[in-house]
């Protein structure tokens, strides 16, 4: 499936230089000059070597087609993240790194999409939004929160995100596990 440059995601499996590549981060660049263009952290596949690449909105690429079946995470062992099919109940061991920087909204028990290729598992796909506790942050100030300045959170899971003022500690909020961004705070 061909899709614009501009539409590529962090998870996304793409075909490029002849081997498979997974978009590791991806930034949307508008210089001042110039059109706008997507600035993909790519890490390959088969070899685990690493490229950054620049793809305008008017390139296509080839998104390659994955397997997709629901797992549950289990535990960690070591450099392995250990998850189980939801239909058979057959355990598999998937290395850290096709995590990335997104391992730290794995829960016990909760349900991810493992991807696969060819029979071989290449990345996971974290829920779009978790729930997730405020460890500390700077306490409210009265009268601060008219404003619309945000100030620094710690998460339970050790992330580093910025809320409204009014989020005090022990709250639940939301955030988006893709931007790494607050949501809304939780019900």
């Amino acid at each position: 499936m061909k899709i614009n440059g501009n539409e590529i995601r962090p998870g996304n499996v793409i075909q490029h230089q002849d081997s498979l590549w997974v978009a590791v981060k991806t930034e949307a660049v508008k210089p001042g000059k110039g059109p706008a263009y997507a600035q993909v952290e790519l890490k390959n596949l088969l070899d685990g070597r690493k490229l950054n690449e620049r793809f305008r909105a008017s390139e296509t690429v080839e998104r390659v087609r994955l397997e997709q079946k629901e797992h549950t995470f289990l535990y960690e062992e070591g450099d392995m993240l250990v998850f189980m099919d939801t239909e058979t109940y057959e355990q598999i061991s998937i290395p850290e790194e096709l995590v990335g920087e997104r391992r730290a909204f794995l829960q016990d028990g909760m349900q991810v999409t493992v991807e696969s290729h060819e029979g071989r598992p290449i990345g996971v796909a974290l829920p779009e939004q978790v729930t997730l506790e405020i460890a500390e942050t700077e306490p409210t100030v009265k009268g601060q929160t008219a404003s619309s300045s945000y100030k620094p959170a710690v998460l339970e899971n050790g992330l580093r995100v910025m809320v409204p003022p009014h989020i005090s500690m022990p709250q639940k909020i939301v955030v988006n596990t893709e931007t790494l961004e607050y949501v809304k705070r939780a019900d």
